[in-house]
């Protein structure tokens, strides 16, 4: 029986249910309905805007959940490292990095499904637009639906399909679990749907205009086509109706039409003192729009802070080491002049006991050398170079101008059009005011230098500034005298503030601080100032190597958050600039380039089963698995992979390979899971303890965590229990996920 009641209230609580009745509609700013805004242009790409307000963006905190990092925060308890390594979580008390997503997600979906039907009905010239607009509207609704669909069944594998908004009446009891491989469908709909729009500036193009930053485009469409179709293939979510061959069409069409349109992998070398390697640079450059430097980022995801979040306790302002790197992940890296792995596997099944690739060059005794170069812009280990930059010089220099308001006490001031000041004092106790600092001068550390020049008509002995805060009205005053020589040139003043930092009653260089100069104590002084400045310098002090050896300034340890668990940190993203004054760290991309050769290096092995078969992918270009991965390693020096391998031999080194290049992007969590492996990944993950000899030698023992965080539930997340519930009572059916209760 239809329970109406109860549909009124799911309508508005159920994270996928909406109505397309205008007087249940929630107004979209509590003034304007659906229809005043969709008769506006302002009002659509408003609408429009909200439905972006879902997306997904990859988090670094995602590999401490998969067995490339094992968190320093598991040290809280009720953390989620520290409830994720014990399996302490039921489907009614879950979060994972991104929370529970389901029903934000499925809001988002609503609203591009009320944006795509509403747009219908408008025309161009309602809107005073043009029609590529407003195909680029619909386009990107549509992308953002695919996207969401995308994320979705990662997460959650079947899940429900809705398209249109739900009516008034809509019977939820009919509503079912769509299989993954029809939401794939309808991914695959949308993205032919967007790509359909025309590719001119103001349509759907291939990049995006100034000041469209995060915006959908055509090349986001081939990303998301890409990814949908490798996991519709995997074994956690194939149920045959897409096969290996339809995901190597899609996954290699994709990668051409990327290559085609100007899409290239980084290949930009770093100037001496920035980055170690190209690799390094790419993930330590943000991307730019309009891709006049990066044309390698499909589409972009947050700024991280590593050297605070992820750090190492021997940098001031360090909270957390974090994500801590693994061994497993440092074994996984290959040897750069033989391009083979130095540890093939492990003997014992808590990894302590690795298998040496003798041929490979690996010497256990310096087992950091010769590595692949991704490693040393991945990861922080024991001795490895923080400061790149050469010695001596400023880290920080920088310059906050202040003037004069031409008012105060006993003067007369004026200003002329090169921003030269003249003061002339009148009477007794003259004083004159600065303007106000704009931005805080955040001077903990470092010199503070007040700068300007000057020329004086007299020999002054007993000026005076005084620092207006916390009296507005004066301040506290330097208890020197400051003294200005008559001179009729131009001459520096520096007068050195740095000790005034340390007293109690400091507390200026906030916005709206300002000085007030008394020019000395009686009439006929007559001084000329320009170019008056607030000037703070922090030397440059090298970072000592990493020394996360016993006893080191950043040793080991499992009790201290700020401590590595591991024996390693994270560098991925770091800029060894970046610091409590400067945080210049990198962003992760949620799309790039390297990512669709291996999607389709993946999908063309699994479906020829030889790696060395050439696969037309479409715009000319031929292709196949070998050349896909190869083409990511040799960006960055790697030895290729070698022709003839098996396709076990080549999976191994595939995966391998996939785990090194997408190391700390989010990948990993989601590889290990579709390919259905997490027993072999998940249950024990190792790290270094490093212990520093009296010849000043080190000696190297692995130590073994254990987790429950490997169990067969952990595939997918479980659907809210909330959501399972209402279910329940419209359809009869438990819709929850394996394993979860």
């Amino acid at each position: 029986m239809k329970k109406y009641f109860q549909i009124l209230i799911v309508l508005i609580t159920v994270g996928f249910a909406t109505s397309c009745n205008d007087t249940l509609e929630l107004e979209y700013d509590g003034r304007s309905s659906l229809d005043e805004l969709f008769a506006t242009r302002n009002g659509v790409r408003g609408y429009l805007n909200s439905c972006y307000g879902a997306r997904i963006m990859p988090d670094i905190n995602r590999a401490a959940l998969t067995d490339d990092s094992q968190s320093s925060e598991m040290v809280f308890q009720g953390s989620l490292p520290s409830l994720w390594y014990v399996d302490a979580f039921s489907a009614s008390n879950y979060s994972n990095v991104d929370g529970q997503p389901w029903g934000g997600v499925y809001q988002a979906i609503r609203k591009c499904n009320i944006f795509l039907q509403r747009i219908e009905g408008v025309s161009a010239d309602d809107l005073a637009s043009l029609e590529e607009e407003i195909t680029s509207w619909k386009a990107q609704a549509h992308t953002l639906r695919a996207l969401y669909y995308l994320q979705l069944i990662k997460r959650y594998g079947a899940v429900p399909l809705v398209i249109e908004p739900y009516e008034i009446l809509h019977d939820f009891s009919q509503d079912v679990r769509a299989p993954v491989s029809v939401i794939i469908k309808q991914i695959l709909d949308d993205c032919d749907a967007a790509m359909s729009a025309p590719t001119s500036t103001l349509g759907f193009s291939w990049t995006v205009r100034t000041g469209e930053n995060y915006i959908m485009n055509r090349a986001v469409v081939q990303a998301i086509r890409s990814q949908a179709l490798l996991y519709a293939a995997s074994p956690l979510y194939s149920d045959g109706t897409y096969t290996w061959s339809n995901a190597a069409e899609i996954t290699g069409n994709a990668l051409s039409s990327l290559l085609v349109n100007d899409y290239k992998l980084w290949d930009e070398e770093p100037v001496a003192g920035t980055a170690q390697n190209l690799y390094e640079l790419y993930f330590i450059t943000p991307h730019d729009e309009q891709r006049a430097r990066d044309k390698e980022t499909i589409y972009p995801g947050n700024r991280v802070n590593i050297w605070g979040n992820h750090g190492m306790p021997s940098t001031p302002g360090q909270t957390s080491a974090g994500a801590c790197p693994t061994q497993e992940l440092v074994d996984s890296y290959e040897m750069l002049a033989t391009g083979l792995l130095p540890v093939t596997g492990y003997s014992d099944p808590q990894h302590l006991q690795p298998i040496i690739n003798t041929a490979s060059g690996y010497d256990p005794e310096n087992p950091y050398e010769g590595r692949d170069p991704r490693f040393y812009a991945t990861i922080y280990f024991n001795g490895a170079t923080r400061d790149l930059g050469s010695t001596g010089g400023l880290a920080r220099d920088d310059h906050f101008p202040l003037g004069f308001t031409l008012t105060g006490n006993s003067i007369s001031a004026t200003k002329n059009e090169n921003d030269e000041y003249h003061i002339e004092t009148t009477g007794g106790d003259p004083f004159a005011y600065t303007t106000t600092l704009g931005t805080n001068i955040d001077a903990a550390a470092g010199s503070i230098l007040l700068k300007f020049k000057y020329k004086s008509n007299n020999d002054i002995t007993n000026a005076q500034f005084f620092f207006m805060a916390p009296n507005p009205a004066g301040g506290q005053s330097t208890p020197e005298n400051v003294v200005l020589n008559k001179s009729t040139e131009w001459t520096d003043f520096e007068l050195d503030v740095t000790p005034y930092r340390d007293q109690s009653w400091w507390s200026w260089g906030q916005p709206g601080h300002a000085l007030r100069f008394d020019i000395g104590s009686g009439a006929g002084n007559i001084v000329d100032i320009k170019d008056m400045e607030i000037n703070v310098r922090v030397e440059s002090v090298p970072a000592a190597p990493c020394q996360s050896y016993v006893g080191g300034l950043d040793g080991i340890s499992t009790t201290d958050r700020r401590a590595t668990f591991t024996g390693y940190y994270l560098r991925k993203y770091n800029n060894w600039k970046s610091g409590r004054d400067n945080n210049a760290d990198g962003e992760i991309r949620t799309f790039r380039l390297a990512e669709m050769y291996l999607n389709f290096a993946e999908a063309a092995y699994q479906s020829s089963g030889n790696p060395d078969t050439q696969i037309n992918i479409g715009n000319g270009i031929s292709m196949s698995a070998r050349d896909a991965v190869n083409a990511v390693r040799r960006r960055v020096g790697m030895p290729d992979l070698p022709s003839g391998l098996t396709r076990d031999e080549f999976e191994k080194r595939y995966r391998n390979e996939r785990r090194v290049e997408l190391a700390y992007e989010g990948h990993r969590y989601f590889d290990v899971r579709r390919w259905k492996i997490m027993e072999q990944s998940e249950r024990y993950v190792t790290g270094m303890r490093i212990t520093k000899e009296a010849d000043d030698s080190f000696t190297y023992q692995r130590i073994s965590f254990d987790r429950d965080s490997y169990k067969e539930k952990l595939y997918l997340y479980p659907i809210p229990q909330y959501e399972i519930n209402k279910m329940f009572s419209h359809t009869g059916t438990d819709w929850q996920n394996p394993g979860w209760n």
